[in-house]
């Protein structure tokens, strides 16, 4: 029994431990944002982001660069980009914690996007599931109700976008893995991604300074760890047993924002929290296996062989 254990052990470690990377390149973002834009950011991610795999990639293999899915690749990175835009904004703008979470609110939408592109089945356990995730949703987005009707906060919004479109990226990942290997799909998203966050920079370059510049280097390697990181974890337990340490990244994003930015904890995150990591973990176990045998949630060939692309 100790022996099966041990597996889970390490897979939820690994979990955390990326989860802490990816709270620490949102302090990154924070800290350079005071100087860069949000543009700048991006760019610098996906580029030396694309630098740091490319040891990996070689000692991979990258074979055959061949595919006959560009269009799914375009999408994918496409839908990946603008997510960073949109959660690189919003943790420069609102409380980290709450910025981690809307980052979280993917595993959500992922199912709706399912059933209406790969045409998956919706359980009651499923709708349930959605449910209470867009329950948590609207306590994070906190409306208020005037006479011209519900006023939501633009920041706390593109955040939620950014949820979305991340869901969009993760399904798209899913249909290339029936057909695509892992390290073309990683090669494919680093490459047009970087591509993609260049095109604002011929208006909006700044030169970082030395400071910023470390800070841009520290957001890269701090998202590589966390992608490989999240990568080991998921290869060593089912997604739907380590789903739940994901919302770590809320833990972590509080405790910095308190002890750098005196950020404090409240209510309706906590309340928030719970409610998006249950939806997310319901919904996670609900739904039915697709044609090709993959349910959303789990590891699919890409997420098992190579770096996921988190933002």
């Amino acid at each position: 029994m100790r022996h099966r254990s041990q597996p889970l052990i390490r897979g939820a470690a690994f979990i955390v431990l990326g989860e802490l990377c990816f709270a620490s390149m949102g302090v990154g973002i924070r800290l350079v944002s005071d100087e860069l834009d949000n543009t700048m950011i991006v760019f610098a991610r996906n580029i030396l982001g694309l630098v740091l795999l490319l040891p990996w990639l070689a000692h991979r293999g990258i074979g055959n660069l061949a595919t006959t899915v560009p269009g799914l690749h375009l999408l994918r990175a496409g839908a990946g980009v603008a997510a960073m835009y949109c959660f690189f904004y919003a943790i420069a703008a609102m409380p980290l914690a709450d910025a981690m979470l809307l980052k979280l609110t993917a595993p959500i939408f992922m199912p709706i996007i399912a059933v209406l592109w790969l045409h998956e089945r919706v359980t009651p356990a499923l709708a349930l599931a959605l449910g209470i995730g867009f329950s948590g949703v609207a306590v994070i987005l906190d409306p208020s109700f005037t006479e011209a009707g519900i006023r939501v906060s633009p920041v706390a919004f593109i955040g939620l976008l950014g949820g979305v479109l991340a869901a969009l990226a993760k399904v798209t990942v899913r249909r290339l893995s029936a057909s695509e290997p892992p390290t073309r799909i990683v090669f494919y998203f680093a490459l047009i991604a970087a591509a993609i966050s260049a095109v604002p920079l011929i208006w909006a370059w700044q030169t970082p300074s030395p400071a910023a510049g470390f800070g841009l280097l520290g957001i890269a390697i701090a998202a590589t760890l966390g992608q490989l990181a999240l990568t080991r974890g998921l290869s060593l337990a089912p997604a739907s047993r380590m789903g739940v340490f994901g919302y770590s990244a809320v833990v972590f994003g509080a405790a910095y924002g308190w002890l750098i930015w005196d950020e404090p904890l409240t209510v309706a995150t906590i309340t928030g929290t719970l409610l998006i990591a249950a939806a997310g973990l319901l919904a996670t176990r609900a739904v039915r296996r697709s044609t090709s045998g993959v349910a959303i949630g789990q590891p699919t060939p890409a997420t098992n062989g190579g770096p996921r692309a988190e933002l």
